[in-house]
C-alpha cells in the first residue's frame, strides 16, 4: 500500500546540528531527526574535488547574497527509531565534515557507523583534512558557517515504504540523467516486493547494490537480453527502455494458466529451499531459472540477476565459485590475453562465445556436484561453442554487429554459420546437442581466414613463458577444424 509522502525544506543547520526537519508551509516540527547509513548503501566516493567544489559554490552563493541556496534533495525511509538514507548520502556526509571543519558543535550523523570499506576509510578522513586546511585561515568562518547552517537547505522526502523510497529514487535520478535498463527493472520489481517486509526489502536491496553495477548492465544488455532473441531467431542489438517488457515477467495478479504454471515452479522452489531438503540432499539450492523461461515479477527477480551474474563472471573469470563450468579449460586462458580483450571484432566473439556457455550451463550442468560425465559433456561443448564462435572472427577482417547477427541467422557465405543458441535450447540432452554441433561444425581452411598468410602455421605454435599458445587458432588446429597450407 502506497503512504503519504512528507515532504520539507530542512536548513543544513536544523538537519545536523538540531537533528529537527520543518516540514511544509505550516511549519511542523519533526523533532528527533536521527539520520542513518543504512547497510545497502554503496561507500563514501566523494573525493577532495567533489568537497572543495561544494564549498566553494556555497562561497560563492554567500558573495552573491543568495538568501536561499538549495543544495540538492535527500530521500529518508523513516523505520525502526531511524530515518534511513536512501538517496543524498554523498552531500549529506560531505555538509557534515564542512561544518565540523568550520567548528560547529557535536554533529551525531558522524557517530552513525559505516560500512568498513576502503572507500569510507580513505576519502572520509582525507576530505575533511582537506576542508579542514582550506577553511582554517578563512578570515570569515564564523559568518560562513552561519551561512551554511540557516540560507543552505536540502529538499527531505520522507516516506514509511521502503519500495516507494527507491521509486521515487528512481524517477529522480531519471530527471538528471538517463538511467540504465536495469536500473529501471530494479524500480519495477521493487513495486512487486510491497507484500515483502521491510527488512526483507532492503537484504534484497543490499544483494543488488553489491554487484558491480556496469557488469550488472552488461550482463542483462549483452547477455540475457540477447539470449532470450536469438533463441528465438531474433536479431538482439541491445537492451533499452524500449524492449525490457520481457524482463517484467508474470506479476502477482496474473491468474492465466500459463502464469499459474511458473509461478508454481517458483513457489515449489523455494517452498524446497525453505525446508529442511536442502539440508537432507545435500543440495543448498533449488533453481527455478532457465534463460528461455519468463520470471516471476518481484523478489525473484533480483534472485534470477544474481544467479546469472554469479555463472557469467565464473564463465569469464575461470574460477570456479560453485564450480564447473569451465574447468580449467585451456582455451579461455589464450582468450583472456589482452590482444584478444581489444577489439570490437574480439569483443563480439568473446560475448558469443560465453553466451553460448551460459546458455549451456543453464540448461545442461548441475550448480552443484555435477558428475564427472557432467564435466565431459561440459569440456566438449566448449570446444564447439569456441570453433562455432571463433569461426566468425577467423572470417572476417573487421567485423562489427550486424555480420555477427547475419552469422547467428544463418549467412550462407560463412563457414559454421547458424544459430546455436537455438539448437542448444531445443536440444534434450548434452548427447544430442553435440551430436547435432558434430554434424554442423566443419573446419576452416586457409581460403575462410581473412588474416592467412605463408607465416600463419608459425604464429599459431607461438607460445608465452607460461606455454599458453599465443594464437586462438592454435585450438582450431589441435581439434582438426582447420586445414592449411603448412608451406612456408
Amino acid at each position: 500500500m502506497s503512504t503519504h509522502l512528507k515532504l520539507a525544506i530542512a536548513k543544513i543547520g536544523d538537519l545536523l546540528l538540531d537533528n529537527k526537519i520543518t516540514q511544509g508551509k505550516k511549519g511542523q516540527v519533526i523533532e528527533h531527526v536521527h539520520l542513518a547509513i543504512p547497510n545497502y548503501q554503496r561507500p563514501y566516493k566523494w573525493t577532495a574535488k567533489n568537497v572543495i567544489q561544494l564549498l566553494d559554490d556555497i562561497i560563492n552563493a554567500k558573495n552573491e547574497n543568495k538568501e536561499c541556496y538549495r543544495v540538492g534533495t535527500l530521500i529518508l525511509h523513516e523505520y525502526g527509531g531511524k530515518y534511513n538514507i536512501v538517496d543524498g548520502q554523498q552531500r549529506t556526509i560531505s555538509f557534515s565534515l564542512l561544518l565540523k571543519a568550520l567548528g560547529a558543535d557535536k554533529i551525531d550523523f558522524l557517530d552513525e557507523s559505516l560500512a568498513d570499506n576502503p572507500y569510507n576509510t580513505i576519502n572520509i578522513p582525507k576530505n575533511y583534512g582537506v576542508l579542514e586546511r582550506r577553511v582554517k585561515n578563512f578570515s570569515e568562518s564564523a559568518d560562513l558557517l552561519d551561512y551554511i547552517k540557516n540560507n543552505c537547505e536540502l529538499v527531505v522526502v520522507i516516506t514509511e515504504n521502503i519500495s516507494e523510497a527507491f521509486q521515487f529514487f528512481d524517477s529522480q535520478n531519471a530527471r538528471g540523467k538517463k538511467l540504465y535498463p536495469h536500473d529501471l527493472l530494479k524500480a519495477f520489481h521493487l513495486r512487486e516486493m510491497n507484500n515483502l517486509d521491510e527488512e526483507e526489502i532492503e537484504k534484497v536491496v543490499h544483494m543488488w547494490e553489491n554487484l558491480k553495477q556496469k557488469e550488472l548492465s552488461t550482463l542483462f544488455s549483452d547477455y540475457l537480453y540477447r539470449v532470450k532473441e536469438w533463441i528465438k531467431g531474433n536479431r538482439a542489438y541491445g537492451l533499452t527502455e524500449q524492449n525490457i517488457n520481457q524482463f517484467k515477467g508474470i506479476t502477482r495478479n496474473d491468474n492465466h494458466p500459463y502464469a499459474q504454471f511458473y509461478k508454481g515452479a517458483f513457489s515449489y522452489a523455494e517452498t524446497i529451499n525453505n525446508s529442511a531438503m536442502p539440508f537432507v540432499t545435500g543440495n543448498r539450492n533449488f533453481n527455478p531459472f532457465q534463460l528461455d523461461t519468463p520470471i516471476v515479477a518481484g523478489k525473484s527477480f533480483f534472485d534470477y540477476a544474481k544467479h546469472y551474474y554469479e555463472i557469467l563472471k565464473d564463465i569469464q573469470d575461470n574460477d570456479k565459485y560453485e564450480g564447473y563450468f569451465i574447468n580449467d579449460e585451456e582455451i579461455v586462458k589464450t582468450l583472456d590475453l589482452r590482444k584478444y580483450k581489444n577489439g570490437v571484432g574480439n569483443r563480439i566473439s568473446r560475448v558469443l562465445f560465453d553466451s553460448a556457455i551460459l546458455l549451456y550451463v543453464d540448461r545442461f550442468c548441475p550448480t552443484e556436484r555435477p558428475s564427472r560425465n557432467d564435466l565431459k559433456m561440459l569440456d566438449q561443448f566448449v570446444v564447439f561453442a569456441f570453433i562455432w564462435a571463433y569461426s566468425l572472427r577467423a572470417q572476417y577482417h573487421n567485423l562489427g554487429w550486424w555480420s555477427a547477427q547475419n552469422y547467428i541467422m544463418g549467412n550462407p557465405e560463412k563457414k559454421n554459420s547458424f544459430n546455436i543458441y537455438k539448437i542448444i535450447s531445443e536440444s534434450d540432452s548434452p548427447n544430442s546437442l553435440l551430436s547435432s554441433l558434430s554434424d554442423k561444425v566443419n573446419p576452416l581452411n586457409k581460403d575462410d581466414i581473412s588474416s592467412y598468410d605463408k607465416k600463419l602455421k608459425e604464429r599459431i605454435d607461438e607460445l608465452d613463458e607460461n606455454s599458453i599458445p599465443q594464437n586462438y587458432l592454435h585450438y582450431f588446429e589441435k581439434n582438426n577444424f582447420i586445414e592449411l597450407d603448412h608451406g612456408r
